[in-house]
């Protein structure tokens, strides 16, 4: 799941970009100034916005262009920028020999191994990413509600049908929501 979402009390108001959550949270704050709003990012992390000013205002401190003209600059000739960072990296005599000997040198062969550990970390990871995230909005929406611990050891030991049953009385939203975040944790 990569959308923003955002809830007042149990129930969700608003799921999208940041910018489409930011508008629709401000716009419910219009409404009703004492509403309670929750904001939550992709990872099931609570998130802050500042909702002052129209919508434009929003979008550039959100970072995130509205569609107008002057959004992005074309690229430029010459080779694409990498991002390359240099970090210290310590390794033993024989690690350094090795690296040396292989094509390319020490930073290509380092780039290929930490490539082919992702590739081959990467269903373990997203199970793992999934877990937390469902964790994190749980423990803050339903962390108090009857079956929040029986449903995070289901989630932890990978129980599907134990997790399922333990938020089934929970609200719809919040319990949808959380089944969203959690779908990718329970893939094999």
């Amino acid at each position: 799941m990569s959308a923003y979402v955002v809830f007042e009390g149990e129930r969700r108001l608003a799921t999208g970009s940041k910018l489409e959550v930011a508008v629709a949270a401000q716009a419910r704050l219009a409404e009703a100034p004492e509403a309670s709003l929750l904001i939550f990012d992709p990872e099931g992390r609570q998130v802050d916005f500042d909702l002052r000013g129209g919508p434009w205002d929003i979008a550039l401190r959100l970072g995130e262009d509205q569609g107008g003209e002057g959004g992005s600059t074309p690229r430029g000739r010459g080779r694409p920028k990498l991002g390359v960072t240099a970090r210290e990296v310590t390794l033993l005599p024989r690690h350094w020999e090795w690296l040396a000997a292989q094509p390319g040198g020490a930073s290509v062969a380092l780039r290929k191994l930490v490539e082919a550990a992702r590739r081959e970390s990467e269903g373990p990871d997203r199970r793992r990413a999934a877990r937390d995230a469902a964790y994190r909005f749980a423990s803050v929406m339903a962390g108090d509600r009857p079956g929040f611990e029986a449903m995070s050891r289901a989630l932890f030991a990978g129980d599907a049908e134990g997790f399922a049953a333990r938020i089934a009385d929970w609200p719809s939203d919040v319990a949808e929501h959380l089944r969203a975040l959690a779908a990718e944790a329970f893939e094999t």
